[in-house]
This record gives structure tokens, sequence and C-alpha cells, in this order.
């Protein structure tokens, strides 16, 4: 694999860090700027807000940049965000570097997974992009506890201190290893926007809003669930969470192989696969050895699927792939916003707190007969794990790895 693809996932390692610490460390937030805990969750919110906001909007802003210098600039303005919410006086203002820091995720993931693609050679496209995203699920293994135990003890301004010194590193590894791709066809604006409303490209961003929020229906919850079902203490939560992550790794890693062997048979399977796993979590959840095995499952099953819905839209879209793929980034920060509150409403309306894994699976089903649907509709003779950035001239000889 090109070397390359390191600083992209170095990268995606400080986006991961950065999307999820704020959930353990809401009650040291709350507690320095005189809020409370519910009211400090705004800031999980905005940073979703950003992604959805920033990923369009980035992405057609920098259509007519170079990929290298445009993955250079949303890592800046990553660092710049993280680094006004460390500084941030007021919650208003941390409010608003959060905003900040989330509007570059989404073109970044989109920019990167077209970069990622083109590195390489025919055939392992999906294994690039997969690559990229590992750094996202070693984030929630290493770089999520380790920067909540950092907030805890020094203070959250410390935590994103170093989430943006992660970012400069970011952009030193990005400015130094990605290289200058040859010049690629200018699609402009209006060809990325007819390109997203081509008919595959919309059924795969609504198989990504369903079929993702079957996971996070389950993972909002998973901490009480944890305590109230399965009988943890909270100081194992964390454990638990470190589980998921794991999971989440396997599923990276066996993702892109199987991408690009066969993409839509790998949706299909991992989609059914997480709705009967989420099945199984409703009953495996009364006992701590089955419900931690489960816990490892749905993370793996439920990151196999990023890869190919990834891939799908880029395909699909693939005369201007950008604003597809950063699109579909809007549509996994939805689909965590929605699976969290159909899940909390199966909670209040005292379904009890296994619900929401029922409901996660009704969830994963839908997208699984969204992407169905879409595969019967689909005749497109194109081959699916073609590159989806067309250039001029030849892409360089990647520099392998060691």
């Amino acid at each position: 694999m090109p070397l390359a693809l390191l600083a992209l996932a170095i990268s995606a390692f400080g986006i991961g860090t950065t999307e999820f610490v704020m959930m353990g460390l809401l009650p040291n937030v709350a507690d320095d700027l005189g809020t409370s805990v519910p009211t400090a969750g705004y800031l999980v919110s905005a940073y979703a807000l950003g992604v959805v906001i920033g990923a369009p909007l980035l992405t057609a802003l920098g259509s007519r940049i170079p990929r290298k210098r445009m993955l250079v600039l949303l890592m800046a303005v990553f660092t710049v965000g993280n680094l006004a919410s460390a500084l941030a006086p007021t919650f208003g203002l941390l409010i608003a570097g959060r905003l900040l820091a989330g509007l570059p995720h989404g073109a970044f993931f989109g920019v990167g997974a077209v970069v990622a693609a083109r590195l390489v050679r025919e055939g392992r496209q999906a294994r690039a992009v997969a690559t990229m995203f590992l750094g996202l699920t070693i984030a929630n293994i290493v770089g999520v506890p380790a920067a909540t135990l950092l907030g805890q003890h020094l203070g959250w301004r410390a935590t994103f201190l170093v989430v943006a010194a992660v970012g400069v590193a970011a952009m030193a590894s990005l400015a130094r290893l990605i290289p200058t791709l040859p010049a690629e066809e200018r699609t402009g604006l209006a060809r990325e926007l007819r390109a997203l409303g081509n008919r595959q490209v919309v059924l795969g961003l609504l198989t990504t809003v369903f079929g993702f929020a079957g996971i996070f229906a389950v993972y909002s919850y998973l901490a009480s669930m944890m305590t109230k079902v399965t009988g943890f203490s909270e100081t194992s939560v964390t454990l638990v969470l470190a589980l998921f992550g794991i999971g989440m790794t396997l599923g990276a890693l066996a993702a892109g192989p199987l991408t690009d062997r066969a993409l839509r048979p790998t949706l299909y399977g991992s989609l059914a696969g997480l709705a009967l796993a989420l099945t199984a979590f409703h009953f495996t959840a009364q006992v701590k050895w089955a419900a931690m095995v489960t816990v490892v499952l749905i993370g793996a099953i439920g990151f196999l699927t990023t890869t190919p819905l990834q891939m799908l839209v880029m395909n699909k879209a693939h005369q201007a792939p950008t604003l597809a793929a950063a699109s579909n980034q809007s549509a996994f920060n939805l689909a965590n916003a929605g699976g969290a509150w159909v899940g909390g409403l199966a909670l209040a309306a005292g379904w009890g707190w296994t619900s929401p894994t029922l409901v996660g699976a009704v969830l994963a089903a839908v997208g699984l007969v969204i992407a169905v649907v879409a595969g019967l509709l689909d005749r497109d003779s194109h081959n699916p794990s073609r590159v989806v950035a067309r250039s001029h001239e030849p892409a360089p000889a990647p520099a392998e790895l060691g």
C-alpha cells in the first residue's frame, strides 16, 4: 500500500478522536463552564451539524483546488477549530469552535477517498479507502480513551490542544507524503450536483442513513445498557466501548478486500448480518460474556458497511465523485443523529433498556431493503471497482510501504 495512505489515516485518527471524545468530557465541560450536562450535549450536535453543512459547502468551494492542497487546507480548518475549542472562554464560543472543527470532516473524507482510490492500481481502490478509514476506527480504541483520560486529569482544554497538535502533524504528513496527482478533468459544481442527483447515488445515501442508523440506535445507549441490563460497573464500560472499537477495526480490515472482490454482495451481507446481530443483542445483553462477544460483532459488521457504501456512491457518481463521497459523510452523521433519536423514542416509550437493539435491527433491515432495490434497478454495465476519478494522464506509481 502507498505510504501516502498513512497520511490520510493519521488525519482520520485526529478527526475520529475529536468527533467522539466530547461524549466522555461532557461532565467536565459542564462543570467548568457552569452549564448542565444535557445542555453541554449540544456540543456533540454542533460538531455533527458542522459535518452536515461543511460536506457539500466546502466540497463545492474547493472543487477547483488541487486535491493535495485541498486536503491540507481542510486539516488546517480542523486544527483551527480544535484550537479555538481549547481556548474558548465561554460555552457559546466553544459551540462555535466545535462547529468549525466539524465543517471539514465530510469534505476531507470525500476528497480523501477519491485521492486514496487514485493512489493504487485497478482492483485495490476499496482497500485503499478502507485503509484511510482505519485511522477512524483506531481512534475509537486508542485516541478517544486516551484523550478522555487526559481531559479528566489535566482538564478538557488539554484534550483539544493535543488534538490540534495531531492536526498539525496530519497537515505535515499530507504535505510530505501525498504526491502531486495529475490534473483531473474539470467537473464544475453543476456536474457534481448532477452526479449527486443520480438515482443510484440517492439510493446509496438513503442506504447509509437507514443502515448505519441501526448502529447508533444502540451505540448511543450502550453504556446505559451495559450497566443497567448486563451488570457491568461504570468503570468497566470503557472496556466495552474499546471492544466495540476493536470490532470496528476488524470490520475495516475486512471491508477493503471484500468490497474490491464483490461490492454489492458485501453490502447486502453486512446489512443482513447487522440486523441479525442487533436482534441477537436483545437477548445476549443479559449475559456478560455473550454481551461482549456481540458488541465486538456489531462493531465489526457495522463498520463492514462503510467501505462498500462509500465506494458505491463514488462509483455511481464516477464522473464527479467528490461531492457524492462528501455527502455520504453527511449521511453517516444524519444516521448518527437519527439512530440516537429513534432509539431514545423506544426508551421514552418504556419498552426497556434493550429496546434500541430491536429498533436498530429494523433500521438495518430497511437499509438492506433499499440496497437490494437499488441493486435490482441498477443496469449499469461498468465495473463496480474501477477508479472513480479520471485524469489526463495515468496516476503516478505510488511508493510502497516498507
